[in-house]
């Protein structure tokens, strides 16, 4: 009954710690795609249409304390003042992809 415990708790962690740490797999081009069919009107070169002063620009997100994955996929999700909740029209994995693609984009201030 031991082994039986043990093992489960095993499985268990190693499960929860495969989820927990499980790097998103973000295909470039396909998120792009996203970013552009869902935030482009609002988020044209990491503008921001609404609400000019909280643009997707790295010292804005930094100073806005969104300049991590987990912030931007809550706020993609949730939404927020003028931005709209995206969670029930986006997957979780297109939604962190779209937060990883924001956070690499705003490293070049969305510049090509």
């Amino acid at each position: 009954m031991f082994i039986y415990f043990k093992l489960i708790k095993n499985l268990f962690y190693v499960f929860f710690f495969n989820l927990l740490f499980q790097e998103v797999n973000i295909n470039l081009e396909t998120t792009k795609m996203l970013f552009n069919t869902n935030c482009l009107a609002c988020h044209s070169n990491g503008s921001n249409l609404i609400i000019p002063e909280k643009s997707l620009k790295k010292d804005v997100l930094k100073s806005n304390g969104m300049n991590t994955i987990d912030a931007i996929s809550y706020q993609i999700l949730n939404g927020k003042n003028g931005m709209p909740a995206f969670g029930g029209r986006l997957t979780t994995n297109e939604i962190k992809n779209i937060a990883n693609y924001v956070l690499k984009e705003s490293e070049k201030n969305f510049e090509e």
